[in-house]
């Protein structure tokens, strides 16, 4: 079977308990798969090329390009096409169908949001809130932002809560309807800890607008959406547990409502804190 023209893009550090399922979902089925590592100390990156990845090197020096627009520059870069996969997700074979239909013909967008199938405390969760992300993108024409957020706490190498901008113009940006699945196999404390750093970015930007509004503008709709809403650990709270129907994942749709819903009052106090911190 023809391989498809897409170079698959994997940025890990410590995914050895993830890892394997990520690459055996597109090993056989694009052009080829990079693992670019930032100097894990498990066994990620034997795993990785034991299972047929190139395993790349990076190290941050603490500067803008960071770790995703550094790959867009330099990993394969004789192949327009970049899929971003992180390493708890999983191309679905529904995904791979639609990507080689697309692929068949003359492709005129310059980028693609690909929502995701998610898993909580290693439960499938079938409603409540959607992650969309623009996962796949030409390198010739799409971009990660770079903002004034050097001196923020919590993302360090890693892009912000943004997209990837396609140059063209937003009708440059298709939204697929198969996803990949995000199943992360590490312990959920994981998941908090991620989080509990986000939310020191998140917070930082609170008072830095002018950055914060560049953010937004590089967000989803969604994302755009939750900028301004009043309230937001209970606004995340209802819009996902009632108005999405999470209730109807059972005790896994209750557990992410929440987690979210924390996050987000996370974010708020942590940014009264700065607030009674500055002169």
């Amino acid at each position: 079977m023809t391989k498809l023209p897409i170079t698959v893009v994997i940025p890990t550090k410590n995914e050895a308990e993830n890892i394997a399922a990520a690459i055996r979902s597109v090993i056989d089925h694009f052009e080829a798969v990079v693992v670019v590592d930032s100097h894990s100390t498990d066994d990620t990156c034997s795993i990785a090329a034991t299972l047929g990845a190139e395993v790349v090197s990076y190290a941050w020096d603490g500067a803008y390009p960071k770790k995703k627009q550094w790959c867009l520059d330099n990993v394969r870069s004789r192949t327009r096409w970049v899929l971003f996969l992180d390493g708890d997700e999983r191309v679905s074979l529904a995904l791979l169908a639609e990507l080689r239909y697309v692929f068949s013909r003359p492709v005129k967008a310059a980028a693609f949001d690909i929502p995701l199938d998610y898993w909580f405390a290693g439960r499938r969760l079938r409603h409540g809130y959607t992650i969309v992300k623009r996962a796949l993108m030409d390198r010739t024409r799409c971009h990660f932002p770079v903002l004034d957020d050097l001196d923020a706490p919590g993302m360090g190498e890693q892009e912000g809560h943004y997209q990837p901008v396609a140059e063209d113009s937003s009708e440059a940006v298709r939204r697929l309807k198969s996803p990949i699945e995000h199943e992360d196999l590490d312990p959920v404390r994981t998941w908090f800890d991620r989080h509990n750093r986000y939310s020191d970015w998140e917070a930082w930007l609170e008072h830095h607008p002018e950055v914060k509004e560049s953010t937004r503008q590089a967000k989803s709709r969604q994302g755009q959406l939750f900028h301004k809403a009043p309230l937001k650990p209970l606004v995340s709270f209802v819009y996902a547990y009632l108005y999405k129907r999470g209730f109807l994942d059972g005790r896994a749709g209750l557990d992410y409502a929440l987690a979210m819903s924390f996050y987000r009052w996370q974010i708020g106090l942590k940014a009264r804190e700065l607030k009674t911190e500055r002169p």
